[in-house]
């Protein structure tokens, strides 16, 4: 999974397409995103609760999968598929398929081994 946190991400499919938000937290085991603004819900809470000490209807993002949100490009600000680039080196570059502009670099260089 290419997505990290804090990345701008577009919805592509359920209830919420279309909206942009930027990514809160991410679970990589189970392949789910918490995108900010969406999928939103109400959580009701009795008074005295912590975060809401009279009671009342607060309101939360859960997650959803990460097959449903695509990272957006920077050069067109559409949202793009993402491929890998392999350098000489070894390094390696995440780039948006859209345009082929660089989003951010994956991994290092490969250090080269020395024959003894």
């Amino acid at each position: 999974m290419h997505i990290r946190k804090g990345d701008t991400v577009e919805v592509v499919a359920g209830d919420d397409s279309g909206t942009r938000g930027t990514v809160l937290s991410v679970d990589r085991k189970n392949g789910k995103v918490v995108v900010e603004g969406v999928n939103r819900v109400f959580k009701h809470v009795r008074r005295g609760h912590p975060k809401s000490p009279q009671g009342g209807r607060l309101q939360t993002e859960l997650n959803i999968d990460a097959s449903n949100v695509m990272l957006i490009c920077p050069q067109t600000n559409k949202p793009t598929r993402v491929g890998v680039q392999v350098a000489a080196d070894g390094s390696k570059t995440l780039i948006a398929k859209r345009s082929g502009a660089k989003l951010r670099d994956i991994s290092p260089p490969k250090k080269a081994k020395v024959a003894k």
